[in-house]
């Protein structure tokens, strides 16, 4: 019995050099490779003129090819989008236009590249306007005092504080009066016990 531990011993150390011999065998020599051409410097070419940007992006098409049925509900949304030119913060503007499919919008961003989407009206709880283009996972929400324009896949805004004018008038008023907050306790009831 104890001659077995022995010989299991004995046999790992008699082949233990055979594996390290096995593994560090050197290998055929490989040919020096071949120095790669010299790289050609990038052709530089002068930037676009602004005007030549805008032309090739509207003349670009939006992918409309769109899956989606708009309902009942989501046509009566579409027709209260404020549509125009409109007015945002930091001199942003964004151009909400319909799209020839009733109830699709065309919705871009004035001088930012590559910023046009194909929206449609989804219906949300909170009664708030909402617009979104699926593909490029934007989003246009027009609330009563402004609009704001997000990606969903930048996690970011895109334009805030648009307004047009009847949405000017709306924050004017709530700056007047603001609303009240739902933190504050409501008034207590008139006492009536006389």
């Amino acid at each position: 019995m104890k001659l077995l531990p022995l010989v299991v011993s004995l046999g790992a150390a008699a082949l233990m050099p055979l594996a390290v011999q096995a593994q560090t065998q050197p290998t055929a020599p490989k040919p020096a490779a071949k120095p790669a051409p010299a790289a050609k410097p990038a052709a530089q070419r002068p930037p676009l003129a602004r005007s030549a940007v805008k032309a090739v992006e509207e003349m670009t098409p939006i992918d409309e090819d769109t899956d989606v049925a708009l309902s009942e509900a989501d046509l009566a949304i579409a027709q209260r989008v404020h549509v125009g030119s409109i007015p945002c913060e930091l001199g942003a503007s964004v151009q909400v236009t319909p799209a020839k499919r009733q109830g699709f919008f065309i919705v871009q961003v004035k001088d930012m590249r590559n910023a046009r989407y194909f929206m449609h009206p989804v219906e949300s709880r909170t009664g708030a306007i909402r617009l979104e283009d699926p593909k490029r996972g934007a989003l246009w929400l027009q609330l009563g005092n402004k609009s704001m324009l997000m990606s969903q896949k930048l996690g970011k805004r895109l334009a805030d504080e648009c307004m047009n004018p009847d949405q000017v008038t709306l924050a004017e008023e709530m700056k007047r009066n603001p609303p009240r907050s739902l933190l504050e306790p409501l008034d207590p009831p008139a006492n009536t016990n006389k």
